[in-house]
């Protein structure tokens, strides 16, 4: 009899999403309490069903590939939809302590490894993460965060920082193009993120900003930031970079500014607190706060 949906097995799958969301299959054999042997097994046999690769293995870790990126934002909306009616459906009950929603790539680079802090100061306080891209999903989180414009008298909302967008690429794209100034960007593969309702600040006017013409090269368009910096460590073009949150990448020197410019970012990351939040979410928003107080409101080389 067949499958009433073409899909394969959901084994496969929910190991498939977890390595990639963690990019570790480590992480992810962790989180699903299986060894790394068998999420490596399952995933490959869900690229042999597929006939494609969905994972860049390298020496430090694995990175998506395009078709890869692809299927885990598939995979992410669909699971946060049956999650969301699993939660409806199964009605009130305990909850974590605290639960943060993110984008992946707010999560990525900067939530987790503040969490990470925070729990080694307060280890009875377990603080959980709902990862969507998907605008309008996630409400029943304590806290939320945005980008975007923050009401300054909503008292629910907490600026984290107002940092500023730079172009970066990686050091051979650097080379390779001979980037020399701003006025070299336009003629240059570049990649664009169109997201709806994300307020990112685009190639168009960003070069605005600096005097000069809108994009004259073919670029990629992707709907997703995370991915977006994932095209630009493969060397696929120059991306805009939030300095919130590309930190650890320019750190690692897996992606450099192209140009000394950079703009302010027209737009804030801030953090919004359920009316119903109890004392832990509370708690964690306050360190949060005055973590980023203590940091001047802007990271070190971190949307």
């Amino acid at each position: 009899m067949p499958r009433p949906y073409d899909l394969p097995p959901m084994t496969a799958l929910v190991c498939f999403e977890a390595a990639a969301r963690k990019l570790s299959f480590k992480e992810a054999a962790s989180e699903l309490n299986v060894t790394p042997a068998a999420v490596s097994h399952q995933i490959k046999g869900l690229e042999a069903e597929l006939g494609l690769a969905l994972f860049r293995r390298q020496h430090r870790g694995v990175d998506l590939t395009e078709p890869g990126a692809y299927l885990f934002l598939a995979l992410q909306r669909g699971f946060e939809t049956m999650s969301d009616a699993v939660r409806e459906t199964r009605g009130p009950q305990e909850a974590e302590d605290v639960t943060v929603q993110a984008t992946t790539a707010v999560s990525a680079f900067w939530l987790t490894p503040q969490i990470a802090t925070f729990w080694r100061e307060h280890p009875e306080i377990v603080v959980s993460q709902r990862v969507t891209d998907v605008a309008g999903t996630g409400s029943g989180a304590d806290l939320s965060i945005h980008y975007g414009a923050a009401a300054e008298v909503d008292e629910a909302c907490e600026v984290l920082f107002h940092d500023e967008i730079l172009a970066v690429g990686t050091p051979a794209f650097a080379a390779a193009h001979g980037i020399a100034s701003v006025a070299d960007l336009p003629d240059v593969p570049l990649i664009h993120v169109t997201a709806e309702d994300t307020g990112w600040t685009g190639w168009a006017d960003w070069l605005a900003h600096f005097g000069e013409e809108p994009p004259r090269s073919r670029g990629l368009t992707v709907n997703n930031h995370m991915i977006a910096l994932q095209l630009a460590r493969d060397g696929a073009g120059a991306v805009l970079g939030w300095t919130g949150l590309i930190g650890p990448l320019l750190e690692r020197g897996e992606l450099v500014p192209l140009v000394a410019e950079r703009m302010a970012s027209p737009q804030v990351f801030y953090l919004r607190t359920h009316p119903r939040a109890s004392a832990p979410p509370r708690a964690f928003r306050d360190w949060l706060v005055r973590a980023q107080d203590g940091a001047a409101r802007i990271p070190p080389g971190q949307p």
